[in-house]
């Protein structure tokens, strides 16, 4: 088991790639604590993952309530050797129809709201930690109404760096992990049936050189590795996940006829 006796802290872990990773790392023998704003979502995660999870009510945002959440995993089972910071929120931002408080919340759900994660759990790090920070594909392929988005993600990015260099000296690893389009609850919004999200899976898996929309899980692993011993010189990096979406866009299925 390559997280065994090891303590994680999950921010949205709740549903999506925080549920798949929160999944992935009490089996691979850790103790789990996630967060989320929902209670019945929470609930029913904390059945799932069994006796090594703690779920706790506490908004991303709300500073002082991410604060108590760590305390209460570090009361229950000890220092913190793993954060993934992976709540987040997406909000369309166009220009000519954005509020400012539309542009705020955004921004500061997706990178203020981060590095007060990371600054909460600081101190109740074990030496030798890993820090994982949720970026996105969103950073790089300026996406039309996105700015808003792809500023807090490019944002996460830089952010990692600068952390990194920060807790070097302590042995701590930070590193972001960027998915590309996945299956996942952040696309409710742009498509809330089935049939208008498999409308937006053929037309997104077009402009995907693999052909597909990642899943969850592959996110989740990726997680695992950088979570892990076996990323242990990893520092300061930044790990797509996304079927080629950045690297090779012009192997996509939309470009061979």
């Amino acid at each position: 088991m390559r997280l065994a006796n090891k303590t994680a802290f999950i921010t949205g872990g709740n549903s999506g790639i925080g549920l798949a990773t929160a999944r992935l790392f009490v089996a691979e023998g850790a103790r789990v604590a996630i967060t989320g704003r929902n209670q019945a979502t929470l609930d029913a995660a904390a059945r799932e993952l069994g006796p090594n999870a703690l779920a706790i009510v506490a908004d991303a945002t709300d500073i002082e309530a991410t604060e108590k959440a760590i305390l209460q995993a570090v009361q229950k089972f000890g220092k913190l050797d793993i954060v993934f910071a992976n709540a987040g929120i997406a909000g369309n931002t166009p220009i000519g129809g954005t509020t400012l408080a539309a542009f705020e919340q955004v921004i500061r759900t997706n990178i203020t709201s981060v590095f007060f994660t990371v600054q909460a759990a600081a101190p109740h790090l074990n030496d030798g930690a890993s820090i994982i920070l949720n970026g996105s594909v969103i950073s790089v392929l300026g996406n039309p109404g996105y700015s808003a988005y792809a500023a807090s993600k490019a944002g996460v990015r830089a952010m990692a760096r600068v952390m990194a260099s920060e807790l070097s000296p302590r042995g701590i690893r930070v590193n972001v992990v960027a998915p590309g389009a996945s299956r996942t609850p952040i696309w409710n919004g742009a498509a809330p049936t089935p049939e208008a999200f498999a409308v937006l899976d053929k037309r997104i898996s077009r402009t995907i050189p693999l052909g597909r929309l990642g899943e969850a899980e592959e996110v989740a692993k990726t997680v695992l590795f950088l979570a892990s011993d076996d990323a242990s010189n990893v520092q300061g990096a930044e790990i797509f996940v996304d079927g080629g979406a950045t690297s090779s866009p012009a192997g996509a299925p939309i470009y061979r006829g």
